[in-house]
């Protein structure tokens, strides 16, 4: 599919996925989120494409959503709805996604970017990006889930600190209260990312998958409710061809194949 908002490059097992509206900040607008949602569809589907990494063109990951498209008090509720619903569906497909997904942040990533962000499994970020909420700077509202995700990242404290004061913050900052996993320079930050992705690439996609539902199952259930299912799905995986391979490839001293089966 063509995008006008978006690019994609295939990179070995990793795709790279970017929002690519350089002369706003890859602000993203109603067509920008639609697409989106059209891309983890496509990427989901792609076989050969065992990580996704998302990043933006430009000077910004993302500047959040495009305040052009923001709708005007004499027009609410009508425009907004469809722009929430829109953002709804892309979050669902993404958020189902069995694939790894990274942030791979550059330069500015704030608000609905940030919102982004957390939709997906970590985030790596070059040394000049800035990051931060700053929905409170336009008398805005999340609606992309950052009032639940945050605090859960790093805290209630700091979540209501950074969506307060609406600043922006050094990525080494984010990293060391947990927002962002890991801070590199910003000449490598995609070979980095791509390098990382690669190695995630070779692990078993079935364990991968199953790890990333408990995870994001675990966050909401109690913990012996958790464990419970932890130990039903793990009994379940050791039958798994993945498994299977797993352990014939430590008997015999070499690398693992795995099939994703």
């Amino acid at each position: 599919m063509a995008f006008k908002h978006l690019l994609i490059e295939h990179r070995g097992p990793v795709a790279w996925l970017y929002l690519n509206r350089p002369q706003a900040l890859n602000a993203i607008s109603y067509e920008c989120m639609r697409e989106l949602r059209a891309a983890w569809i496509e990427l989901r589907e792609r076989d050969a494409t065992r990580v996704i990494v998302v990043s933006g063109k430009g000077r910004g990951f993302c500047a959040g959503a495009d305040l052009t498209d923001a709708p005007s008090a004499a027009d609410l509720p009508g425009p907004q709805a469809p722009f929430l619903e829109a953002g709804a569906q892309m979050e669902a497909v993404l958020l189902a996604l069995g694939k790894p997904v990274i942030a791979a942040i550059n330069g500015v990533c704030c608000g609905g970017g940030l919102e982004l962000a957390m939709m997906c499994d970590f985030m790596v970020a070059a040394e000049s990006a800035r990051i931060g909420d700053a929905h409170a700077n336009f008398g805005a509202l999340p609606g992309g889930g950052a009032t639940i995700r945050l605090p859960r990242i790093v805290g209630v404290n700091w979540a209501r600190y950074l969506m307060y004061t609406g600043e922006l913050f050094p990525a080494a900052e984010m990293a060391a209260i947990g927002l962002v996993t890991r801070v590199v320079r910003d000449e490598l930050l995609e070979t980095e990312v791509q390098q990382l992705g690669e190695k995630i690439a070779a692990k078993s996609p079935l364990g991968l998958r199953r790890m990333k539902m408990l995870i994001g199952d675990g966050l909401d259930m109690p913990t012996e409710l958790a464990m419970k299912m932890e130990k039903l799905v793990a009994a379940e995986h050791m039958r798994s061809q993945d498994a299977i391979e797993g352990g014939k490839a430590f008997k015999e001293k070499r690398k693992p194949e795995f099939r994703g089966c």
